[in-house]
């Protein structure tokens, strides 16, 4: 994890210090952090709004069909955001989908607004898997006392309800905070310049390394800040019940016809802005060229994507439950250490966390340099913040009092964590994996640069078609990170027990 700050910092120490004093003191470096800004605060309000009503009409309300909704509403995590990009702007202009299909012409997307609602579309699965959990994990007798005491139906949710999910939604906005911080894709098809697209331009552009490397450092630290600050306020914050009595399981909102409705006219906006919009376009695009052809490469494609995604999955998760556990279990400021230290590869841009592991692979371990080894190592580290999260919140919500009984009874401590914990958490578990391996499956600048000889996954092959303008031609691949990430998606939480029952 330290690897890249180390060579960040010694890119950036290669000038003296009038010059680096420049470089930071540019008036382009002020406007930058003011746009990352409100992009990370309009991404995280409009996510909140799409998700927090899904998670609550899925978890706690008798909403029809509400399996169905909850694969629905988690199927974008299978869009790449540079993708949901492409399909907005493809939507509108005289040139797009809308004016071609149905002779209706509308401005495109672009700047701060077409860049928040393509993020905010690609990243609201991320929070709403927090709050479902949280939802689901909610103590009902919480909310029953507080209406025995004649709270009304706005004052539980705002003085129990809400204060129980904090930690979901602080989980949820850490994560997509920092995937904001470090997009590339959506915020230059959007063309509004941010850190991340600064970024890459002075690297692979300007070949100015030395304001990239600085740049990139500024970015670090504001991720580290975001990560500190969150850390601070979930400090001394207890959720699970302390007093005598078992809890009870959420009880559902019985929810009038026009409730039903009004539910499922939320969620179709949602689902059709999310997952019709892209996969609308993607069509368009692919009835212009048989895909029978490219067949054969596409199966390829697929293949190698799995072949890293699966397995960097499942280490992000091994990784992610010890640090887990000794944050919530065993706090020290040790363990506090450790846990921040999960998130600083989220926070470092992608491209940056790759180069360094180029010039450690090639200067210290030659060995791993573009093996698939240091690709699912890479991929698992950098990703290690979204398998954290979930099953941070999941053991916030465990009862210690019920791992206590446990070992009073003669279980030793990993049988305890086996047969007692483990199963407790398995849905944060479950929804950590999930997050690793569809945003595994859609990587790009990590495998660009650590990809072994011969390694062509399906987000490389897209990038390349589109790049070279071959849009038809990279249809079938985005078609297919979209289909076969939906499919998993879809799988897991089928047999994910607390989803939406």
């Amino acid at each position: 994890m330290l690897l890249p700050l180390s060579y960040l910092v010694l890119r950036a120490s290669e000038a003296d210090f009038a010059t680096i004093w420049a470089l930071i003191m540019r008036p382009r470096t002020g406007q930058l952090i003011v746009n990352t800004a409100a992009l990370v605060a309009g991404v995280l309000v409009l996510s909140t709004f799409m998700a927090l009503p899904l998670a609550w009409l899925v978890s706690r309300t008798n909403l029809k069909a509400r399996r169905v909704v909850n694969v629905l509403v988690v199927l974008p995590l299978a869009v790449p955001g540079y993708v949901m990009a492409y399909a907005l702007i493809g939507l509108a202009g005289n040139y797009g989908f809308l004016n071609q299909i149905f002779g209706v012409t509308l401005p495109r997307p672009q700047g701060w607004w077409g860049a928040t609602l393509a993020l905010s579309l690609y990243t609201f699965p991320y929070l709403y898997l927090n709050l479902r959990a949280a939802f689901s994990g909610l103590d009902a007798s919480l909310e029953e006392s507080a209406r025995a005491l004649g709270a009304t139906p706005r004052e539980v949710f705002l003085r129990v309800t809400l204060p129980h999910l904090l930690p979901a939604l602080g989980a949820g906005w850490l994560v997509v905070g920092l995937y904001v911080l470090g997009d590339f894709g959506a915020v230059a098809l959007m063309r509004y310049d941010v850190f991340s697209s600064v970024i890459y331009t002075q690297y692979s552009v300007a070949f100015d390394r030395l304001y990239a490397s600085w740049l990139a450092l500024m970015l670090i630290a504001i991720a580290l800040s975001v990560v500190w600050w969150e850390s601070r306020l979930r400090e001394g914050a207890h959720y699970a019940r302390t007093g005598s009595g078992s809890g009870s399981g959420p009880r559902r909102v019985r929810l009038s016809r026009g409730g039903q409705i009004a539910g499922w006219g939320f969620v179709a906006l949602v689902v059709t802005a999310s997952i019709g919009l892209p996969v609308a376009v993607l069509t368009f695009w692919m009835t212009r060229s048989p895909v029978g052809p490219v067949l054969p490469d596409l199966l390829q494609a697929f293949g190698q994507s799995l072949s890293v995604a699966v397995p960097s999955a499942a280490l992000a998760a091994a990784l992610a439950l010890p640090m887990a556990v000794l944050a919530v279990r065993y706090p020290s400021r040790l363990s506090t250490f450790i846990n921040r230290i999960g998130f600083v590869g989220y926070a470092v841009p992608p491209l940056a966390f790759a180069l360094a592991f180029v010039f450690f692979s090639l200067q210290g371990a030659q060995f791993l340099y573009q093996t698939y080894a240091l690709l699912i190592m890479v991929y698992a580290l950098n990703f290690l913040a979204l398998a954290l999260g979930p099953i941070r919140s999941a053991l916030y919500q465990s009862r210690p009092s019920v791992e206590e009984a446990a070992r009073a009874l003669g279980y030793s401590g990993p049988a305890t964590f086996w047969h007692v914990t483990l199963p407790t958490i398995r849905p944060g578990v479950i929804a950590g994996m999930v997050l690793v391996f569809v945003i595994a499956m859609k990587e790009l600048p990590i495998a660009f640069l650590l990809s072994p000889t011969g390694f062509r996954p399906l987000a490389i092959t897209m990038f390349s078609r589109t790049s070279e303008g071959m849009l038809v031609d990279a249809a079938p691949y985005a078609a297919a990170i979209i289909a076969f990430s939906a499919v998993f998606v879809g799988f897991v939480l089928r047999h994910d027990r607390k989803a939406g029952s």
